[in-house]
């Protein structure tokens, strides 16, 4: 394994993502960084299996004394350079739960992997030789697994991004009327459905049809998501929106994602902000969130850091095939749809993800974490959060 002496002070790029700054011991002291080339190889594939929109190192190589100064033997794989605690994220700004992350690490050849904070956010990887270690610090430093996927309770993941459509789905509003869903499910033709919730910034414009809709779908097991149409032409109108959608939300769970619509004119000229103002409040109450709009406002009004932080649901209708050039993970492609059980035309969409396992494997809409749902507070520090998983270092 090749292993390379930095200095503290060096700033170079080793890879495409990573800089040898973001391994720096976090004791502070000017010694030289360890650096495995085998680690910074895998991470970067990591990075693009998972594709994250970054990885933050919380914790890469450690010296000895450091080691020991934050509970550990002082031996462990952070010293010998082989080692980084990260946290990865998706396009959405959101962090990738540790339990896909572990899974992934697995399939990617990582010989020390584990979960290591009960929010299932952070996750140690290392490249270790001889045996395999595999665990899950939350429960215990003696808790070893031979498979994640088992562990976890996750089937194979797919690709968080595909050109292959994984689930064809309706999304309604009160303009369907009162839709008789044991015939859509029955059709076969739906494997899931985003339901308006409402739309402006008053409670009173909940979607007349919204809770029989929700309700009708989870006595019938048919996955749901969930649109807000805007009229905000300012951010905090669209704060308001996003307040009353919560309100609407509460109690409920979704598999696929809470989307802002934005299609107003009035609102478009504002677009890139308000999308951010609806959406930061949506996932600050851990929700995962999309933005939904025309081909031409997602090319011309949204600015592109909006759209490669939050998941897209494209619409461009009357097309084989849409020519829009950015990612998206939802596709209506029609307004003219037939479904049993629906009186007139309904809109039809695409999934380009498989939004029910990402969003519960990583708690999100409503869904507990599975093992764990306990959150980090605002005030572990960085070095609390060292202390608590360096009585691992010894296997690590």
């Amino acid at each position: 394994m090749s292993v390379k002496t930095y200095t503290y002070t060096d700033t170079t790029q080793i890879s495409p993502h990573f800089n040898v700054k973001e391994f720096r011991c976090k004791c502070g002291a000017n010694h030289d960084i360890i650096i495995s080339d085998e680690l910074i190889t895998k991470l970067e594939t990591l990075r693009d299996k998972l594709n994250c929109s970054k990885i933050i190192v919380n914790s890469g190589y450690r010296c000895s004394a450091h080691d020991k100064n934050v509970g550990g033997t002082g031996s462990g794989q952070h010293t010998k350079g082989t080692a980084a605690d990260v946290v990865c994220y998706a396009q959405n700004g959101q962090p990738i739960s540790s339990k896909i992350v572990c899974c992934t690490a697995q399939d990617l050849g990582f010989t020390g992997i584990a979960n290591i904070t009960s929010s299932y956010t952070s996750t140690h990887l290392d490249v270790r030789t001889g045996s395999k270690w595999y665990g899950d610090e939350t429960k215990g430093t003696s808790t070893v697994t031979n498979d994640f996927y088992s562990y976890f309770g996750i089937s194979e993941l797919s690709e968080t991004d595909s050109s292959e459509v994984i689930a064809c789905g309706i999304d309604v509003s009160k303009h369907q009327g009162v839709i008789n869903w044991e015939k859509v499910r029955a059709s076969g033709k739906v494997d899931f459905a985003i339901l308006r919730a409402g739309y402006g910034k008053e409670y009173s414009q909940v979607d007349e049809q919204f809770e029989r809709n929700y309700s009708e779908c989870k006595r019938l097991g048919i996955p749901c998501g969930v649109y807000w149409y805007s009229y905000a032409t300012t951010a905090a109108e669209a704060r308001q929106e996003a307040a009353v959608c919560l309100s609407v939300l509460a109690g409920k769970s979704f598999e696929y994602p809470i989307a802002f619509d934005i299609e107003e004119q009035k609102s478009l000229a504002n677009a890139s902000e308000l999308c951010l103002a609806f959406c930061s409040e949506i996932e600050k109450a851990e929700y995962y969130t999309a933005i939904y709009s025309f081909k031409s406002a997602l090319e011309n009004n949204i600015n592109d850091s909006v759209k490669n932080k939050y998941d897209i649901f494209l619409s461009h209708v009357g097309v084989s095939q849409t020519t829009y050039s950015g990612k998206y993970g939802l596709w209506q492609y029609s307004w003219t749809g037939s479904i049993p059980g629906i009186s007139g035309d309904v809109d039809l969409d695409y999934a380009y993800k498989n939004y029910p396992q990402i969003i519960k494997a990583s708690g999100l809409n409503g869904f507990a974490n599975n093992q764990d749902n306990d959150k980090i507070s605002s005030s572990d520090t960085l070095e609390q959060i060292l202390k608590h998983v360096a009585s691992i270092d010894e296997k690590l």
